[in-house]
């Protein structure tokens, strides 16, 4: 690639075939888990789509560079920098970079994205991003006349149409399989699934819609505390019957119920939202914070976390501002959600408090990073973000770690909220999401719903009452949305959206 001069025409042509030789592994692995690779039948798939993405690559990035050299370079450089990161998370975290994925990215903080910093990425930048993104800055590329340059573009897009016109019988098993397919052609999978991402943004409502004007009942005293929990999977909590003791606190506090429940989705922003909204749409319909607090309810939202839709209330306040008024060792994890809490909540001046503390405890990949040494129960531990390479048995036991924590996060706001006798209080811990741990070589979340394992859906839903508070219906599965509903009920809210069948409460 280095030599002296190079025509437009074959320098396309040599890139596409480095990309596809660079990138493409976990497509053709995917392939050979799907067909037989041994018949005929599997081979012409394979050899078909390897020929494809060849010369559309080359078509692409020929047109490209005739426009403009420059810019058609420094656009394979950027290409081949974000496909080796790509496939660093693919092969690290078997993710698909679909749109549901590049949400995800989108809607990633520094302090998460920084987590999964490792030495293996290096690697794979170095070699598979900056040294072809150097061998691509020197070639020098020479143009075409516009006359051979429009042949060959002819020529590319027959044979193209040809041999996709020739190999039809194939494309029925390419169209069952487009979606994990399109998900890790590089680069392609980003470029058009961030097109799509932006666009479903585009299409959503700009402004939150507005619900129904609501009215509060009666002046008793009461609070509802919503706990969303991070990437928490239900069958780590030993109150669902995990072998483990990972909630021993919980476990012998009276009052304290755990529903089944399962996510609609399988990263932060869509989970959070369902929790939140009064039922399940692609609109944005105002939130329970919002909602109730343009209804004259005290809302108080705590995070150390993101991605939730906008929330417009007075208190709103972020892990920075928690951490001035905490004290402590538990300062730096998620206790600095607690801090000053009874005191803020004894200075409202109204009768019916929403308090909504938004936790990051169980997320990957640094689980060990998220508890203080005390929690380290579980041994030995996961300390790599690149998870593969740790054992099963450490990975879940960092894991369980983080919900040993939970367990103590929810035990102690418990406790706070006994103090506050003058309130009748009610506690909800539900998570966003759950988490993979290896299991199918699977790590984290984000995976598609409809195709998730259950590790990634199956969510606890944590609910605790004050003596003679309210009385439970018989439920043995909940939804997020049934959220909504229970808060408006508990808190005695009245409104024309309410819906009594999604209220986990008794009237």
């Amino acid at each position: 690639m280095l030599k002296k001069n190079i025509k437009i025409s074959s320098f396309a042509f040599i890139i596409s075939f480095v990309n596809l030789l660079l990138y493409h592994l976990p497509l053709f692995q995917f392939t050979t888990n799907n067909l037989d690779p041994k018949s005929l039948g599997g081979i012409l798939i394979m050899v078909s789509l390897a020929i494809l993405m060849l010369f559309l690559n080359a078509l692409i990035f020929y047109i490209g560079l005739f426009l403009s050299r420059f810019i058609g370079k420094f656009l394979l450089v950027m290409f081949a920098n974000i496909n080796a990161i790509a496939l660093y998370f693919i092969n690290t975290y078997s993710v698909m970079i679909d749109k549901t994925m590049i949400g995800n990215i989108l809607n990633t903080n520094f302090e998460e994205s920084s987590s999964f910093f490792s030495f293996g990425l290096i690697v794979y930048l170095v070699l598979l991003g900056i040294i072809p993104s150097i061998l691509i800055i020197k070639t020098k590329v020479v143009r075409v006349k516009f006359k051979r340059f429009l042949t060959h573009i002819v020529l590319i897009f027959v044979f193209i149409v040809s041999f996709i016109y020739v190999n039809s019988s194939n494309w029925l098993w390419i169209d069952k399989h487009s979606k994990s397919l399109g998900a890790m052609v590089m680069p392609w999978s980003y470029i058009v699934n961030t097109s799509r991402f932006f666009y479903h943004k585009s299409q959503e409502n700009k402004q939150q819609i507005l619900l129904p004007d609501a009215t509060i009942k009666d002046t008793k005293k009461s609070i509802a505390v919503l706990v969303i929990g991070e990437s928490a999977r239900r069958k780590n909590f030993s109150l669902y019957g995990y072998e483990k003791e990972t909630n021993p606190l919980l476990s012998n506090i009276k009052n304290v119920h755990a529903y089944k429940a399962t996510s609609c989705a399988t990263y932060t922003t869509a989970g959070v939202k369902c929790i939140l909204e009064y039922k399940e749409s692609n609109k944005l319909f105002e939130i329970l914070p919002n909602y109730l607090f343009r209804n004259d309810v005290e809302v108080i939202w705590r995070t150390t976390n993101w991605g939730e839709p906008t929330v417009k209330i007075e208190n709103y306040q972020k892990r920075g501002e928690l951490e001035k008024q905490c004290q402590g060792d538990g300062c730096e994890y998620d206790e600095v959600l607690l801090s000053g809490l009874k005191e803020q909540i004894l200075a409202s001046k109204k009768n019916k408090i929403l308090l909504v503390l938004h936790t990051s405890t169980s997320h990957g990949p640094t689980y060990y990073k998220k508890y203080p040494q005390k929690f380290n129960k579980f041994t030995p531990i996961c300390k790599s973000v690149e998870l593969g390479k740790c054992t099963q048995e450490e990975l879940i036991n960092a894991y369980d770690n983080t919900i040993l924590y939970t367990d103590y996060i929810l035990a102690t706001l418990i406790g706070k909220l006994k103090q506050l006798d003058v309130y009748s209080s009610a506690m909800f811990y539900v998570s966003d999401h759950g988490e993979s741990l290896g299991e199918n070589n699977l790590y984290m979340h984000g995976i598609p719903a409809s195709i998730a394992p259950k590790e990634q859906l199956e969510i606890p839903f944590i609910v605790w009452l004050s003596d003679n508070s309210k009385e439970l219906k018989n439920n043995k599965e909940l939804s997020q949305h049934h959220v909504f509903h229970s808060v408006l009920d508990f808190l005695a809210i009245e409104s024309p959206i309410y819906d009594e069948n999604m209220s986990i409460f008794t009237n």
